[in-house]
């Protein structure tokens, strides 16, 4: 089939004299709209039937642009979400080792002040780690005989006494803890005085003041020091307080259960107590030439 040119267009007359013809109507078109307003109520009501033509001629375009910006302000979410998923976690981490080591050069400068004030050498150091054995509560600490570290040694922190040493490598030494099972030290209650052993009884169990008469004067929170009398322990470092009190009036006993005042497993660094009872003294020349019994002062239970 073959396609005829429109009407306007048709051979006769020639093309550019029907152009000029359609320029020319445009123009004044043009002018009497700029002139005389006369074709804005056409335009007006063209527009306003041609608006909903435009609507329905936009949906694909608006469509394809929302579904682009969903999915691409979707996936920048889930990454900025995930940016801060992960800040959040780093400035949480940061907070907690802040407040780690806020904590940490707290209790070393009470150790340091602890140190200036003490009346015998003190050697601070640091807990490696803790031996994997459920039967005994021990550490290990980075001081050893070549730090002149020895057995039977008290050791502490800023807040009282938490164990002894029992062993020593070159490098390294073991501390039993004052909940060990093995351990046993010489208190004295602060408020009157009376003395009595301080045992430890495992993990998670409380201390025991054992071999007290049911009548002695103690009371639930008092404060127990060491006594100095074992020559292990310098005299008056706090040890323990009582939490519970059971007596047996018939059999004169009383079940002491206690709390330790030191920081047992919660710091990392304590002071090794290079405590001498003699000051410096020379101990006295056995007598009748015998030799001396050189049995360690420590009143801990256990092997080393």
């Amino acid at each position: 089939m073959q396609l005829s040119s429109p009407p306007l267009f048709k051979q006769g007359t020639p093309a550019f004299i029907k152009l000029a013809a359609c320029l020319l109507v445009s123009l004044a078109l043009m002018v009497i709209d700029y002139q005389y307003k006369a074709l804005g109520d056409v335009r007006s009501i063209a527009s306003y039937l041609l608006t909903p033509l435009q609507s329905v001629m936009l949906l694909p375009r608006s469509a394809i642009q929302g579904t682009y910006d969903y999915l691409t302000s979707k996936g920048s979410l889930e990454v900025q979400n995930e940016a801060l998923v992960k800040r959040v976690a780093e400035l949480t981490l940061l907070a907690n080792q802040s407040e780690s080591l806020m904590s940490e050069n707290a209790q070393l400068r009470q150790l340091i002040g602890i140190k200036d004030q003490s009346r015998f050498k003190i050697l601070i150091s640091q807990i490696l780690y803790s031996p994997s054995n459920p039967l005994s509560q021990r550490v290990v600490i980075d001081r050893g005989a070549s730090d002149g570290i020895k057995e039977s040694q008290g050791v502490s922190d800023h807040q009282g006494i938490i164990g002894q040493v029992v062993r020593v490598l070159e490098n390294r030494s073991e501390v039993a803890l004052l909940d060990d099972r093995d351990m046993v030290i010489p208190v004295q209650v602060s408020r009157n005085g009376t003395r009595g052993a301080l045992y430890g009884n495992g993990r998670g169990r409380p201390l025991e003041l054992r071999h007290m008469a049911a009548l002695n004067d103690l009371q639930v929170g008092d404060v127990l020091m060491t006594s100095g009398i074992d020559g292990v322990y310098p005299p008056g470092f706090p040890v323990a307080t009582i939490e519970k009190i059971d007596r047996d009036i018939d059999k004169n006993f009383a079940r002491i259960h206690c709390t330790p005042v030191g920081g047992v497993n919660r710091f990392r660094h304590v002071m090794i107590l290079f405590y001498d009872s003699g000051f410096g003294a020379k101990p006295a020349p056995p007598e009748n030439n015998k030799p001396a019994n050189n049995k360690s002062n420590s009143l801990y239970r256990g092997k080393s």
